[in-house]
């Protein structure tokens, strides 16, 4: 699990009632990202591109809410302790409680579907994190 105290403060509390909400109804989740410095958003962004693998994001450094403490990435466990990566339904399930838990899902996006994302921005745009435009407070 990857450390949510890397966080915004408001975000942990949103992440640990994530994982509370989906443990209350028999889902386990681990979280898989959080904040990405630098280099691991660059490694990620090359991933597919200049490096083997899939591609896996789109997002360059300052264009991914991961780099600016808000988003966090999950992903679903199964009975037998497997990631069920291929489960839509249920990363539907799991999307729909982060929403009642107030972060922005990235399964109802449209130019990037994004199963595993979850964000919260308090209504600011990335063009307002990345000008520093953004009250943390919020």
């Amino acid at each position: 699990m990857k450390d949510i105290s890397l966080l915004l403060p408001k975000v942990q509390d949103m992440t640990r009632d994530f994982i509370t909400q989906c443990k209350s109804q028999g889902i386990d989740v681990i979280i898989t990202s959080t904040y990405r410095d630098k280099q691991e958003q660059d490694k990620l962004y090359a991933q597919g591109r200049t490096t083997s693998g899939n591609v896996v994001t789109n997002a360059q450094f300052g264009d991914s809410m991961h780099n600016y403490k808000v988003a966090i990435d999950f992903a679903p466990i199964n009975k037998d302790g497997v990631i069920a990566w291929n489960d839509k339904a249920l990363f539907t399930r799991i999307g729909q409680i982060g929403e009642s838990c107030g972060f922005e899902w990235g399964g109802r996006w449209t130019s990037f579907l994004d199963l595993p994302h979850l964000q919260y921005t308090a209504g600011y745009s990335l063009s307002d994190f990345k000008n520093k435009l953004v009250d943390y407070t919020r």
